[in-house]
Order: C-alpha cells, then structure tokens, then sequence
C-alpha cells in the first residue's frame, strides 16, 4: 500500500517527515512525500491545482491521499482528474473553495498583495510574519519547520499563491459527489473555520467521516502527530 504526502502552502515534500515515521511503524505502507509546485525541489514549477494534481499523481501513483490546507485542495483536485488513481482520500485542514464570486474575488486581490510582498521582502521575514497566522496560534515553534519552509524560494511561493491560492480555485463543492472514494476528514479542535468547512466537506462527499483531532488547530499533523496517525491507521484498516 502506498501513501501519498501533500503539504501545505510555504511547507515542503520534509514536513512530513514525522507522520511518515509513525505510519511506516505501525502498517506496512510506502510514504511518497511531494514538493508541489512552487515549493521545494519543485521550485521552478508553474502550474495551477489542476496542474499540481497532475504532479502528484504522476510522483505517487496508485495511492490513498493525504493533503493538508493547500495540498488538501490539491488531493481533491486529484481525485476528480485521476479517480483510477485515488484509492482514499484523507483532507486535513482543507476546503472545496470560496463560493461567493466576490469573497472569491478579495481574496484573489489579497493573495495578489502578499504574492507582491513575498517577492520584495526577505524570506526569513515572510515566513516569520506567516507563522503569526492565527491559523498557527496553537503550533509550537519547535514543530513549526521554520528552516524547511526557507528551502523555498520567494518566486515559487509568489507563483504558488497567484496560480493555486484560494481565490483563483474554481469552488468544488458542487462536484464533491463525483467522489467516490473512502475519505477521512480531519479538523483540529480549536479551528473553527476548517471544522466548519469539514463538516461540509464530509456532508457533500460520498463515502467519509470527519474526525476531530482534540488539542489542536489547524496544522493537526503537526501539532499532535501521533492522534493524526491513530485517525489515519484506523481509517484505513476500516475501508
């Protein structure tokens, strides 16, 4: 059985070096984590999530998926371009998109702005003032892979933000029953918004449960890896 690993925005292909440990302890799995585009090795990469899609699934293959946040949408975006593909999904964090044009629109001219600063500002800076995301207020800075996120560069994270960011992200959620696969959604306690969505997500999808993971926010795997892999393993075992 193969896993395959999707980061979230600023994180690379390494941020998933901890939950790659725990779930190759506990069931006989290979871990293929991807750098998607704009990040890590994949730098130089530009390409929008249908693209990014693409890319996972041509590094992966056959799998069961596990996205966090962004790589989330990317994992969505896989299963309904590569259903063949997609064995599982499992979203962490994740969203089928902005509904509303013009909250789509703001966050697209957002996006826009921090894509500007992240090209004008030293990285350090960046990914400092991106870590005080209150998104992160729960993540302790020693699980918060400051070095790894500077492997990136300010260009592939600009590029990510203008091709895969939220506000360019044609919304999903009138799709999500295309999707036929087992998924597992996973929110953090205390992040309110992504229970939310998670609760749509998991009410739109075909075959899923939604697992709340207690004493975390949004980067679950991060914040309490070990109860990520407990949701993952028994999720697994049980589709």
């Amino acid at each position: 059985m193969t896993v395959a690993l999707a980061h979230g925005f600023t994180q690379t292909a390494r941020s998933w070096h901890r939950i790659e440990e725990l779930l190759t302890d506990r069931v006989d799995t290979e871990t293929v984590a991807v750098d998607l585009p704009g990040h890590g090795a994949a730098s130089a990469v530009r390409t929008d999530l249908w693209g990014a899609a693409d890319h996972l699934v041509d590094a992966a293959g056959t799998a069961t998926y596990v996205g966090y946040s962004m790589g989330g949408r990317v994992a969505l975006h896989a299963a309904l371009a590569h259903p063949t593909k997609v064995r599982r999904l499992v979203l962490i964090g994740a969203t089928a998109g902005i509904d509303d044009p013009a909250e789509r629109a703001a966050r697209r001219a957002a996006d826009e702005q921090l894509a500007r600063r992240i090209e004008t500002e030293p990285l350090g800076d960046f990914i400092d003032s991106w870590l005080t995301n209150p998104l992160f207020a729960g993540l302790p800075a020693e699980a918060a892979q400051r070095d790894d996120r500077l492997r990136n560069t300010p260009a592939g994270l600009a590029s990510s933000l203008r091709l895969c960011g939220t506000g360019t992200q044609e919304p999903l959620w009138q799709r999500l029953g295309e999707i036929t696969v087992p998924t597992l959604v996973l929110a953090g306690e205390h992040d309110a918004k992504f229970r939310a969505l998670g609760e749509r997500l998991a009410d739109g999808l075909a075959d899923s449960r939604l697992c709340v993971i207690g004493g975390s926010g949004h980067s679950v795997h991060l914040e309490q890896p070990e109860a990520t892999v407990d949701a993952i393993v028994g999720f697994i075992g049980r589709s």
